[in-house]
């Protein structure tokens, strides 16, 4: 799968190369002042540089695929990233550790990893984007975290206007959170992913994955078997990028699965009592993770549930949030993220947060 931004259905967006919903998979999003290209590390570094030494304000865009821009767009330059390649940097018996450019796109990685017989990213295929943001998000999903294979990550710091790298243990990785996501201090560069010499994928975890691999959670199946059980399982629910179907013109997961502790749990069981234990799983120090589709759908928010100018939830996901007609407005898409927030909260008290990086646009 390509690193593809969702090309704009209109005649003004294809005309206008700062208009920012050429770059997003939403294909939302006002002009830039300024858009640049960089098609390496290097010039990753100078075109940040450039942008400082103008006094604008920079904005790092790759995939577009975790990003809602405002309807204003970004008044700085916004720095494309379109870095490729990879390469082993490290390997012995048992592991491999590869360096992956931040534009590579992810799942062609993904693809090449379970080509070559390297285990750990395997349950990550159909996730959009790239490379070098797969850490900003910890990005994860059916059992895996990039965060359990990730080394070390190269960076510009533009704080001391210097590259170096920071090691996994300095990243801060949490549920879809790093030291990244709300920082401007960092432009990823690279990234190092230690993974396994194996036909077979890790353990799996999630039981959906399991069921339709026919298998107990916790044993391994083929890379192959993996990859495209997962392709199929995402694609049914609009999780693959598709740009002949708006129904997948989204961000993916539009709202972060809540994380309550044990009274806030069990506060959540009791206004949902006539509808049975919300599905849940329970984390380090009795923590307990809630679905967010859960709650979204039984507080009245199905599948297809419509919003202003043709933006929806998406008919086959209600965590997805679309721009169907590819001619909506952001403040559309973040009125109805507003009505699924405030309905959620209404009717179980519990906080729904966005999972995207809000540009110019707040909820």
């Amino acid at each position: 799968m390509s690193d593809v931004s969702a090309q704009p259905a209109t005649e003004t967006h294809a005309t206008d190369p700062t208009r920012l919903a050429k770059y997003t998979t939403l294909r939302l999003g006002g002009a830039a002042g300024r858009v640049d290209t960089a098609a390496s590390a290097e010039e990753i570094v100078q075109k940040v540089r450039q942008a400082r030494l103008r006094d604008d304000q920079v904005l790092i865009l790759a995939g577009g695929s975790n990003v809602v821009i405002g309807d204003a767009g970004f008044p700085g330059t916004v720095v494309l990233v379109r870095s490729r390649g990879l390469r082993v940097v490290a390997e012995d018996a048992d592991t491999v550790t590869v360096r992956v450019e931040a534009g590579e796109p992810w799942d062609d990685l993904v693809a090449a990893t379970v080509a070559n017989g390297w285990s750990g990213l395997e349950c990550l295929s159909g996730v959009p984007g790239s490379a070098g943001a797969t850490p900003i998000q910890n990005v994860g999903a059916y059992g895996q975290e990039v965060a359990e294979t990730i080394t070390g990550v190269q960076v510009y710091d533009r704080t001391d206007d210097s590259v170096g790298r920071i090691e996994a243990a300095e990243c801060g990785f949490a549920y879809r959170s790093s030291v990244f996501k709300y920082s401007e201090r960092w432009v990823v560069l690279s990234v190092d992913f230690r993974l396994t010499r194996s036909p077979l994928s890790g353990p799996v975890r999630y039981a959906e994955l399991a069921r339709s691999l026919g298998v107990s959670v916790g044993d391994r199946v083929s890379l192959a078997d993996a990859r495209a059980t997962v392709l199929r399982l995402r694609a049914g629910k609009g999780m693959v990028l598709d740009d002949a179907d708006p129904d997948t013109w989204s961000v993916g997961s539009f709202f972060t699965n809540p994380v309550l502790d044990r009274e806030g749990y069990e506060l959540l069981r009791e206004r949902a009592v006539d509808l049975g234990d919300p599905p849940h799983w329970t984390g380090a120090g009795d923590m307990v993770k809630v679905s967010a589709a859960w709650l979204i759908d039984k507080a009245g928010f199905a599948k297809g549930h419509p919003g202003p100018e043709g933006v929806a939830i998406s008919g086959k996901h209600t965590l997805a949030l679309t721009n169907q007609t590819g001619t909506a407005s952001t403040a559309a898409l973040i009125a109805l993220a507003r009505d699924i927030r405030d309905g959620v909260h209404a009717r179980f008290g519990v906080p729904l947060h966005p999972e995207p990086v809000l540009i110019n646009c707040t909820l």
